[in-house]
């Protein structure tokens, strides 16, 4: 039964509470019918989700079985976690708080009464995190692409997927990962997004500065349309302008599409084609075969390398290896655990490029580092005048 106006100002006389302290208007709860804590899931957003989902917009929770889920908007990605109250959190529909009360010079209380339908003692506590990436290249080297198969050989769809398939897989916003598979140069073929095998990817791009070495052309002025003419008779013509995107910037001039193509990322790539034959390198013999490999015009660079290939200098002689960044553990403990049974020292030069991108929006390398050192004392790690990690 509600209570009434007289029955509320006597149970404040008896906690002993000044009506003149409290708002005018007293709300009277009480639980409707068959209301249980599991009926609603409540989940705590900053200002900026707030405003997407009275935008109208989504959010999405991904994970598979084996993950713990990650709730993601249309451009970031969210760990979810439970948070518990020691207070009881309760759903009262159309409950006004205090600030959104107005007195209107009323005389006297007003009593509301407020039905509850649902409550909580824990919530979804949201926190900004670095998408979960590493899964998608494992998925699409399920089936790399390595050009035109034989006839039929394309109706296959196992170890193929979607973009819908993608979502459905990997822990990131859809603009992450759309950003992503441009980062790892994957295309989509006949619907389904494929990661090109290394080989073929080094095939298409030995194509294109080869007829820009046949044809004088400078290679920041290759035009797409004599480029498709002359080489789709060897490769498919999305395939050639695929290439031109990865290595190039697009642009326009006289109303023809032309492309620049970056010397870093071509030499990049060379290098990773000669890395990855090898175990380890002589650093000089590298650099001299690197610098041969590459098109007349372009130069070698070690800084060309970052996150690529780890230089060993206190070997004799100098040496080389591959060590991508993406094939290390996206853990943060299990990067540095990883990076340290590699190598017993570090210098903060060489280990930045494998550690950035764990950094947070406002987050160093030297803060990184410095907080990874604390956390891991007991296992021996320690950092030395902020310029060399040791592992004893």
């Amino acid at each position: 039964m509600s209570r009434t106006l007289e029955e509320v100002q006597a149970t404040i006389q008896i906690a002993k509470l000044k009506e003149n302290d409290l708002q005018n208007t007293i709300h009277c709860l009480t639980f409707g019918e068959s209301v249980s804590s599991g009926d609603y899931c409540l989940m705590e957003l900053d200002d900026t989700l707030c405003k997407h989902i009275e935008a109208g917009k989504s959010l999405v929770i991904r994970g598979d079985q084996d993950e713990r889920a990650v709730l993601c908007s249309e451009d970031t990605t969210y760990d979810l976690k439970i948070a518990d109250t020691s207070n009881l959190l309760l759903l009262v529909p159309g409950c006004l708080t205090p600030d959104q009360l107005t007195t209107d010079n009323q005389a006297s209380s007003q009593l509301v009464h407020a039905q509850i339908w649902g409550f909580s003692n824990s919530y979804w506590e949201l926190r900004k995190r670095h998408p979960k990436l590493k899964k998608l290249k494992r998925l699409l080297m399920e089936d790399p692409y390595e050009g035109p198969g034989i006839s039929g050989q394309e109706d296959v769809t196992e170890g193929k997927y979607t973009m819908g398939d993608l979502l459905e897989r990997i822990q990131a916003s859809e603009e992450e990962l759309e950003a992503q598979l441009q980062t790892i140069h994957a295309c989509e073929v006949n619907g389904y997004w494929r990661l090109l095998d290394f080989d073929y990817e080094m095939k298409l791009l030995g194509h294109i500065t080869q007829l820009v070495d046949s044809e004088s052309w400078s290679f920041s002025k290759v035009p797409l349309r004599v480029s498709l003419e002359e080489l789709g008779r060897l490769e498919p013509q999305e395939m050639i302008e695929h290439s031109l995107n990865c290595y190039g910037r697009r642009y326009t001039d006289n109303d023809e599409v032309f492309f620049a193509l970056n010397e870093d990322k071509v030499c990049r790539a060379t290098a990773q084609m000669l890395l990855q034959n090898a175990a380890k390198f002589n650093l000089a013999e590298f650099q001299e075969v690197w610098q041969q490999s590459v098109p007349d015009g372009m130069g070698t660079r070690l800084d060309q390398l970052k996150s690529l290939a780890l230089v060993d200098r206190s070997s004799k002689p100098e040496t080389i290896s591959l060590l991508r960044v993406e094939d290390l553990p996206e853990d943060t403990l299990e990067r540095f655990t990883h990076l340290f049974t590699m190598r017993q020292k570090w210098t903060e030069e060489d280990i930045t490029p494998y550690i950035q991108d764990l950094c947070g929006e406002k987050q160093t390398t030297g803060a990184l580092l410095t907080k990874y050192a604390r956390l891991s004392m007991q296992n021996g790690i320690k950092v030395f005048n902020s310029r060399r990690l040791v592992a004893t």
